[in-house]
């Protein structure tokens, strides 16, 4: 009995002195260094940018004749299609863009309505131009963009009188460029780097101006006063809008 506990003693001390040795036998374990966080892109909506727009728009203009009597001649939507450009630039701190805008647009609005004060005349008016001058708030998530916008707008306007049965217009025309204000709402997003399309409405606040009507000699003695009306005017545009941004076009997130 005791020389088989002798052996065992004597087996488990030579196995603890081979441990060591087996254990240097191992090879090397190798660490690695733990990944670097995850980097989120996000949409970067600062710089300068330039486009182009396109769509449509409707003038209320509203008559009322002020000599040679007084009285409500009535209103007519003067409607067609609008195109241009537009160039601005944007800041962008956290998710808030502020930006201004300078934009100009080619128009054919064009419109009648027969005079409610004389039924012979017909009162016609046509928006060639306008351009609109803002600033900017929005909120983006990412490279979506919703904004408002407000501020100066100016239009080029031609109004005409005209013989409701012939169409033969019976005085020269008056042509009136007149400054006023606009606000509007846009939804832009950026499809690719530096590049963003967007749809963007704008209500145009023109007021009243007054305008006199001068015969041009087939309804009356040319040279002389036809009639004076007081014209008022708002101005809604629905436009798809495309701009390149010189700026980058993401920022690193982590």
């Amino acid at each position: 009995m005791n020389k088989l506990l002798i052996g065992a003693i004597g087996a488990l001390a030579i196995g603890l002195s081979a441990a060591p040795a087996a254990a240097a036998d191992l090879a090397a374990r190798h660490y690695t260094k733990a990944p670097p966080p995850m980097v989120a892109a996000i949409y970067d909506w600062s710089g300068i940018y330039i486009g182009a727009n396109g769509g449509w728009g409707s003038s209320r203009n509203c008559w009322d004749l002020t000599f040679p009597a007084v009285g409500n001649e009535g209103c007519h939507d003067a409607t067609g299609g609008t195109a241009g450009g537009q160039i601005g630039y944007r800041m962008q701190s956290n998710a808030w863009v502020f930006g201004l805008e300078a934009q100009g647009n080619w128009a054919d609005l064009s419109g009648r309505n027969v005079s409610l004060q004389n039924a012979f005349v017909a009162n016609d008016s046509r928006l060639d131009a306008f351009g609109l001058f803002t600033g900017q708030i929005g909120y983006a998530w990412d490279a979506a963009l919703l904004y408002v916008k407000g501020g100066a707008a100016v239009t080029s306007n031609r109004y005409q009188r005209l013989d409701t049965l012939t169409a033969v217009q019976v005085t020269d025309d008056v042509n009136n460029t007149r400054w006023g204000g606009t606000v509007g709402v846009g939804l832009e997003y950026g499809f690719a780097p530096n590049w963003s399309l967007g749809f963007e409405y704008d209500h145009i606040f023109m007021g009243d101006s007054n305008h006199t009507f001068i015969n041009n000699g087939v309804a009356g003695v040319p040279g002389t006063p036809f009639a004076t009306d007081k014209i008022s005017q708002d101005v809604d545009l629905v436009t798809a809008r495309i701009n390149y941004r010189w700026g980058g076009p993401a920022v690193a997130r982590y």
